[in-house]
């Protein structure tokens, strides 16, 4: 996707501290740099960039607030989280002055505060977002699976089967209730589950245009995260 936007492409690898509450989820975080280096060069980047802490956090630096929006969802149990996040990238934005920025979609509260943030502080990016990449399974893709247990990576499978049924639906209520059976789910230890209107990141009502579920949860103590965008019309019951 970015080689089609730009000749240069970077792909930054940095583990932000301030992003873990839990030191121990820091230490425990997968590290692979040499499949980092084969993904990169497989996904057409030209500079593969491992800042250390010290090149990020001058002491200097200004320090950026998530708001109310960062303490809900993902904010709620991982105090500062967000804050975090925003402080990185920015940074990194600084540092590197890129002209775009590719985000997944799959933290879609990251996606959001960061497309934020940029409109105020960086005019000229363009944050473009990407598909979750998943799976045959339709499990969403991301370094902490390889913490799972066989048992549990089938377990993880229910969340984008719920994702998917919800999806489905035209009303939602009916939406809802497909996300509540994930509580159901004796090995999944449910988060939320939740329809937000895409646009303001509020609770979606039937005036929302943009309606995207998102899940939140634990399978073997690892915590996995996860989204899709719902019917764009809804049948208003």
């Amino acid at each position: 996707m970015a080689r089609e936007l730009c000749d240069e492409v970077m792909v930054s690898v940095f583990v932000n501290p301030l992003q873990f509450e839990d030191k121990n989820d820091l230490a425990k975080y997968p590290k692979t740099p040499e499949i980092d280096e084969e993904l990169a060069e497989e996904a057409g980047a030209t500079i593969l960039w491992r800042p250390e802490v010290s090149d990020i956090y001058t002491g200097d630096e200004k320090k950026l607030s998530a708001g109310d929006l960062g303490k809900k969802f993902e904010g709620v149990s991982r105090s500062g989280h967000f804050d975090g996040v925003l402080n990185v990238v920015n940074r990194l934005f600084e540092l590197v002055k890129p002209s775009y920025a590719i985000f997944g979609e799959k933290d879609f509260q990251q996606l959001f505060l960061i497309k934020k943030m940029a409109a105020q502080l960086h005019p000229n990016l363009e944050i473009i977002p990407a598909p979750t990449v998943r799976e045959s399974s339709g499990l969403a893709l991301s370094s902490r699976n390889v913490r799972l247990t066989p048992e549990g990576h089938i377990t993880a499978r229910t969340i984008s089967k719920a994702l998917r049924a919800a999806a489905a639906r035209d009303t939602l209520v009916d939406m809802k209730s497909e996300l509540a059976l994930l509580a159901n789910e004796s090995s999944f230890k449910l988060d939320y589950a939740e329809l937000i209107d895409e646009d303001t990141f509020e609770i979606a009502d039937q005036n929302s245009l943009k309606v995207r579920a998102i899940v939140a949860g634990w399978v073997d103590g690892v915590r996995l995260i996860d989204n899709m965008a719902m019917k764009r019309t809804l049948v208003h019951t």
